[in-house]
């Protein structure tokens, strides 16, 4: 009865959910934590450090929550509702940041610091105590066989949308004056969510039973303790996602380094934003298609060796014509180890323990996706930026390295998952 159901729908949710992404991807664009919020926060404070946590906030909140919010959602009958509630703080901190752009030039700079950092943590964590719902509500609404083309075609219209976001934020902050050209980008950014909520809240999800059988709060985390213990292959797929934060590093330095090296104008920002998100846009669809033939640990592979190659890349381009390769480079990386990453996540173990493995795979590697970027922040201030991204490309390499020798793709050998 419920799979007639999922079929009945699937058609509708499977538009409403992609238009969803598309909105969420424009509004992406306009507010890029890669570029256009790095240089808005370079207007006020010239730490590479405080500008290198900049990508890592909303990864880090992502992260986190997942598992403190995973056995709540394994108990939910239908995941809907939860996401609809919890997304707000995903999108509504865009409207918060068109304000305080607006009062920059009313306020000191350590108070612009201040609530433009704490409006990206409660964006960032909006994301994480949404993410484990959402990703179930997915992996229920999608049948298993189609769930790589649904990603695919999500990733694509993201990005695409990203795109035009990022081409008409170059020209917003070429022609208007600063503050207001960054304000007008984030309020842009927040009426795009708005229509991305809209399109979500339009999901067609049946109500089941709960997939876990687990009622108490001791019995889950319990359960946890014996999938690190027993799960091998699910251990060094962990190592690899903490180790794949040092190659993901470099990519919020890419943009300073160029303005300060190369000396790229705001046109050239947003012109960059879209070469990531074209690249992006590819990327997603041509590595989607790899992992589904060929398992995604070799897209993973992949990602790691292009995050070196951009950031060996970004030391040596002769002139920016040439620097724009390394966000090539970085769109590919970003793509495989983060999407590809997180789908992977969903292979491992079986229906039951989703939540369990949703969370685990993304709130320990959280403790990496924050401390990376400090590293690689403190070098840039204390070094020079050429040694971070060495040190990203080497991390890229050995991530790279972990993959081959430890891990073993859980699709291809299912068993795997069940040995100790």
């Amino acid at each position: 009865m419920l799979n007639s159901e999922i079929q009945k729908h699937l058609r509708h949710n499977f538009t409403v959910n992609v238009v969803d992404s598309a909105f969420f991807g424009l509004g992406s664009g306009f507010a890029s934590f890669i570029t256009i919020i790095p240089l808005f926060v370079s207007s006020f404070t010239s730490s590479a450090l405080l500008i290198g946590l900049i990508p890592a906030i909303p990864r880090l909140g992502w992260q986190l929550p997942q598992l403190l919010t995973a056995n709540k959602v394994a108990s939910l009958r239908c995941y809907k509702p939860t996401v609809l509630v919890l997304t707000i703080h995903q999108r509504l901190p865009f409207l918060g940041l068109a304000l305080v752009a607006c009062l920059q030039p009313l306020l000191y700079n350590q108070a612009m610091l201040v609530l433009t950092f704490a409006i990206l943590i409660w964006q960032g964590l909006g994301s994480g105590l949404t993410a484990t719902a959402w990703q179930s509500m997915v992996a229920k609404i999608i049948p298993s066989s189609r769930l790589g083309i649904f990603y695919g075609a999500q990733g694509a219209a993201a990005n695409m949308m990203g795109i035009c976001g990022a081409f008409v934020a170059s020209f917003l902050l070429n022609q208007i004056a600063q503050p207001f050209n960054f304000a007008l980008c984030f309020l842009c950014a927040s009426v795009a969510m708005a229509l991305s909520w809209y399109f979500i809240s339009r999901t067609r999800e049946p109500v089941s039973e709960p997939l876990s059988a687990i009622e108490t709060g001791r019995e889950f985390w319990d359960s946890l303790n014996v999938i690190l213990r027993r799960d091998t292959n699910f251990r060094y797929f962990l190592m690899a996602r903490l180790l794949s934060q040092l190659p993901l590093m470099a990519s919020p330095f890419f943009t300073l380094y160029a303005v300060h090296q190369y000396g790229m104008r705001e046109t050239s920002v947003g012109i960059v934003t879209g070469v990531l998100m074209v690249t992006q846009t590819i990327a997603g669809l041509i590595l989607g298609w790899v992992g589904d033939r060929w398992g995604h640990k070799l897209v993973l592979q992949i990602g790691c060796v292009a995050c070196a190659v951009s950031s060996l890349l970004a030391c040596e381009a002769p002139n920016l014509n040439c620097y724009y390769w390394v966000f090539v480079g970085a769109g590919i990386g970003i793509v495989s180890l983060q999407n590809i990453a997180a789908l992977m996540t969903l292979e491992f173990g079986s229906q039951r323990d989703r939540p369990a493995y949703i969370g685990l795979g993304n709130t320990l590697v959280a403790p990496a996706t924050i401390l990376a970027p400090i590293v690689g922040g403190w070098m840039a201030d204390n070094i020079d930026y050429r040694t971070t991204f060495l040190v990203a490309a080497i991390g890229g390499l050995v991530t790279a390295l972990i993959l081959q020798i430890g891990v073993r793709n859980p699709r291809v050998n299912p068993l795997t998952s069940k040995k100790a």
